[in-house]
């Protein structure tokens, strides 16, 4: 089977942008498609993207660095952060801070992965979920997702207690199973555990929704 590579759409600074602006992404993230109506047509595009998006978790960039420069009010982060909604940082699957790199560590010569170990064990998880389901864990529906992601009890606990706990919506819920999905396949592991889930959980677990008032 041939796959449609996923294009990706790259956005630096993500505040910067006008917040009505940002939300027009939210349909077409949700469906993989966008409609245009203009008087009495309508027309009708496919919209299949993956969003990478990267920001300042203040505007002065420097909120929880070990250098304590950051002098912004929490009134002035919560602005600036706002300035993304929430209805579309619950369609971004993973969030992640990442933290300032020790100079130490940038003058080290690398020792991690190769790109082609790394691209391998990609392309032996898209097989797996090629094989199981016959597309990407991406593309899953809700009704999919009930079928391959299926927990055991007490994983399915675990994940309630977490939903409950951090207070996410039921669109999370189902965007988490297809991360912890995924992250099952990439480990080579037939069903998902709770190592998977609370992988996938932490993954959700960004700067913005620790400081946003709930």
């Amino acid at each position: 089977m041939r796959l449609t590579p996923l294009r990706a759409i790259v956005v630096d600074e993500l505040p910067e942008f006008d917040r009505r602006v940002l939300d027009v992404l939210r349909e077409p993230m949700e469906s993989g498609h966008i409609t245009i109506s203009r008087a009495a047509r309508q027309a009708d595009f496919p919209a299949h993207f993956q969003l990478v998006a990267a920001m300042n978790p203040c505007p002065c960039g420097y909120i929880g660095h070990i250098s304590g420069a950051c002098r912004c009010t929490l009134d002035t982060i919560l602005r600036y952060q706002n300035r993304v909604s929430g209805p579309l940082l619950d369609r971004i699957d993973i969030q992640m801070d990442v933290a300032p790199v020790n100079p130490e560590i940038l003058t080290e010569a690398a020792d991690g992965e190769s790109t082609a170990v790394i691209a391998a064990r990609v392309q032996a998880a898209t097989n797996r979920q090629l094989q199981r389901q016959g597309k990407r864990n991406q593309a899953l529906t809700t009704r999919e997702i009930d079928h391959y992601c299926k927990l055991e009890r007490a994983d399915k606990a675990q994940l309630k207690h977490n939903i409950e706990f951090f207070h996410l919506s039921g669109r999370a819920y189902h965007r988490i199973l297809r991360v912890a999905r995924t992250i099952a396949d990439l480990d080579g592991s037939e069903r998902i555990t709770s190592k998977h889930i609370s992988e996938a959980i932490q993954y959700r677990r960004s700067l913005l929704t620790q400081i946003r008032p709930i």
